[in-house]
């Protein structure tokens, strides 16, 4: 696997074993790993220096790691920080809430450290720019794949690093139906496992963030076939 060299991970976890064992394993692929034990501990790290990405416990001490990523998406200086939630609760109704808080993915406990460094590569793919046309137009929006912003009109649209994605690839393929599982395979890659549930609260939160501008009725449910982005009414 492809090492990334110098991107910064940091670990809220309060359990010391579990997140050694996470820091250990991060080193090894390369990563420059920071540790927090706390929720308080892990805003003063994210002030002192953003990481690249975040590594999130669910249970924490001092407050839910729910609401630490609450909190992070909400404000405008850490809403793009990726985050990936870690926690021993398995039913979906958890994953959903999980990532409706703001995770770009869900980890569930026990898990091994090669498959946590997939999914970490699997997010910073998803928060760079890809190959192409620098801007693409489309109906208004415009997504500058150099500086990862998408505006409308004058006013930038705030998206987190999979719905960045998600809006790029529904904006160099639109008017055509894509399945969950053609969107998780396009936008995840196949090398790594997410639930098709992930599918419909991505595409809740891009239509969230484009509906502050008047844009969330391009992006179109087929009933029993999948997605489609167009300016065409349904």
């Amino acid at each position: 696997m492809q090492r990334m060299a110098g991107r910064q991970i940091l670990i809220v976890e309060d359990e010391r074993p579990i997140r050694e064992m996470i820091a250990y394993g991060l080193r090894r692929a390369g990563f420059d790993v920071r540790e927090a034990e706390d929720c308080r501990t892990a805003r003063t790290e994210i002030a002192n220096r953003a990481p690249d990405l975040l590594v999130l416990d669910w249970m924490l001490p001092d407050m839910s790691g729910l609401e630490l990523a609450r909190q992070l998406k909400r404000d405008k200086d850490t809403r793009e920080l990726p985050i990936i939630l870690l926690t021993a609760r398995a039913e979906e109704s958890d994953k959903v809430a999980g990532l409706d808080a703001g995770a770009d993915d869900y980890l569930t406990k026990p898990f091994s450290p090669r498959e946590l460094v997939a999914r970490i590569h699997a997010v910073l793919r998803r928060s760079e720019p890809a190959g192409g046309e620098e801007r693409i137009e489309f109906e208004g929006l415009v997504l500058d794949r150099g500086s990862h912003r998408v505006t409308a009109g004058d006013r930038t649209v705030s998206l987190g690093p999979t719905e960045f994605r998600m809006l790029e690839f529904f904006m160099t393929h639109p008017e055509r139906v894509y399945s969950r599982d053609q969107l998780l395979d396009r936008i995840w890659g196949g090398n790594v496992y997410v639930d098709e549930r992930t599918i419909d609260v991505h595409i809740r939160r891009l239509r969230k963030a484009l509906e502050e501008h008047g844009c969330d009725r391009l992006v179109q449910t087929v009933r029993g076939a999948g997605y489609r982005f167009s300016a065409l009414a349904h």
